[in-house]
């Protein structure tokens, strides 16, 4: 019988998930301005390798809503609106390139943030209006 006295660990999270409305252009500003490489997509998601074990799916709004039956087994349907937040753990020595990159990119920066545990943060937006953060260590205790 399974001990059923705590919570088995989980050991991260895999997928983050974003609903955008012109896919094309999200898939664009992902790879081009985050440098993340497209694994897989097609008309209704695209899905980008963010580091091992790490994974943003980006799904066309609308094209999620209903339970999708697939050979392997099936997903249910999901979907989200307006903007949201989510961020990205960058070492601390890159955070002067990533503003400069940004700015290259013409990616306006939003608000920056110097946490008390000595971390620092980049926010900005993606075409779509979600919130990016790129994060140092020292934002949370344990980051």
């Amino acid at each position: 019988m399974a001990d059923v006295s705590t919570a088995p660990a989980l050991s991260g999270v895999l997928e983050t998930a974003l609903y955008v409305d012109d896919l094309p252009r999200a898939r664009e500003f992902y790879a081009g301005v985050l440098g993340l490489r497209a694994m897989s997509g097609d008309d209704r998601l695209v899905a980008f390798a963010v580091a091992p074990a790490q994974v943003l799916l980006l799904f066309r709004h609308g094209a999620t809503g209903k339970r999708v039956e697939l050979p392997s087994g099936a997903i249910p349907g999901h979907d989200g609106h307006g903007p949201v937040h989510f961020a990205f753990a960058i070492a601390a020595d890159a955070l002067p390139r990533w503003e400069a990159w940004l700015a290259h990119c013409g990616v306006a920066i939003e608000a920056r943030n110097a946490w008390p545990r000595g971390g620092h943060s980049l926010y900005f937006r993606d075409p779509d209006q979600h919130l990016v953060e790129l994060a140092t260590p020292g934002l949370w205790e344990n980051y």
